[in-house]
């Protein structure tokens, strides 16, 4: 029960950091105002977190780790690589979009505000969602339907999709999921026009990134063509 209590209390402690450090900046939040956000202690936060720092760098880690286990989880509900690329670009707007909102605006943005190893710890996370985005893309250029840069590619349709937060309202016309498929439309317009094309195609027939092993597997799981071998670590963020 205590356990319970805790985890419950550590993530409301999350919530509201992740909030106040999108809203106020990392550098102009202190612990009095989170623990005055929650109606506790400011000493209390430390038994949950060391430093001000270790609760920044959880925040962007969690909101990592939720975005890619959601991206993760659509990859599984799709076999050909269009639709795949479909649904991580669908995925990961949602949890942008939604709970994790201010998690992600606060990894886009707070960089500068973490030392140089708490900076390698969040790097260690990024890289391994990246990678996911990575391998599909170098799938999808394998196939001539995307630029042959990778990094490039990804860059630009991340960037794209972690500015939608700075800008879609849930009022919009287009839900969620319109959003997703008319910015896929845009940034990948040639995989697009692929959907729902299945086996009419010559090019990669069924091509899928089989539950992100390193070969693209037809729809039966079989293996088809290797891809290229993976990229080595991501490249210093700006």
């Amino acid at each position: 029960m205590t356990q319970q209590v805790d985890s419950h209390r550590r993530q409301e402690i999350l919530r509201a950091a992740a909030s106040l450090f999108r809203r106020q900046g990392f550098e102009r939040t202190s612990v009095r105002q989170i623990a005055v956000e929650l109606g506790i202690k400011s000493g209390s936060l430390f038994y949950h977190f060391a430093t001000k720092e270790e609760l920044l760098v959880t925040v962007m880690e969690e909101g990592i780790r939720d975005v890619h286990a959601s991206v993760q989880e659509g990859l599984a509900t799709e076999c050909r690589l269009p639709e795949q690329l479909l649904a991580m670009v669908r995925r990961h707007l949602t949890a942008l979009l939604g709970a994790n909102l201010d998690a992600l605006m606060v990894l886009v943005y707070e960089w500068r505000s973490l030392s140089e190893p708490a900076v390698r710890r969040v790097m260690a996370s990024r890289n391994r969602y990246e990678d996911l985005w990575d391998r599909a893309i170098r799938a999808a250029a394998a196939n001539g339907w995307v630029d042959s840069d990778v990094v490039l590619v990804r860059q630009t349709v991340l960037g794209a999709l972690n500015w939608a937060g700075q800008w879609y309202r849930a009022s919009s016309r287009l839900g969620v999921d319109g959003l997703s498929t008319r910015m896929f439309a845009i940034l990948m317009p040639a995989v697009h026009a692929q959907l729902g094309c299945g086996s009419q195609q010559g090019i990669a027939r069924g091509a899928c990134v089989a539950d992100l092993s390193d070969v693209v597997a037809d729809c039966s799981g079989r293996a088809a063509s290797s891809i290229t071998p993976q990229l080595p670590a991501a490249e210093e963020f700006p």
